[in-house]
């Protein structure tokens, strides 16, 4: 950039989405990811509320990615830690919104394999 001008050479990558849907001990869990330069953002839930945020990312001081809470109830650590464990696997900044209740340990684990399973199927979209 010279004299406040911008490049016209200048890098632009555009948001993608990708929205799947699966049947969990008989409710439909919905899934939103929308990629971004770097990293995606991920929306799990059964009705569009957004009541967390989390975000994780690589420390190079740390061999485990740091992650905090952005937005929600801090004594609910779901957000967090998928968040952590996805940037973990992916290398990538994820911000993570988890939006089904924590009664159900099982409901979490099939929740997050769906979701490795997509990565599996669509590593494009992550």
């Amino acid at each position: 950039m010279e004299n406040g001008e911008c490049s016209s050479q200048a890098f632009t990558e555009t948001i993608s989405v990708h929205d799947f849907s699966e049947k969990l001990l008989e409710q439909v869990v919905h899934f939103h990811v929308m990629k971004l330069n770097g990293g995606f953002l991920l929306w799990v839930g059964t009705s569009p509320v957004l009541s967390n945020l989390a975000v994780s990312m690589d420390s190079r001081f740390d061999s485990m990615p740091l992650s905090t809470l952005v937005l929600g109830d801090s004594s609910d650590t779901t957000p967090t830690s998928l968040a952590q464990r996805l940037t973990k696997k992916t290398k990538k900044q994820v911000f993570v919104s988890y939006n089904l209740p924590v009664t159900d340990s099982n409901l979490s684990m099939l929740v997050e394999n769906r979701i490795k399973q997509e990565m599996e199927l669509h590593p494009d979209q992550f």
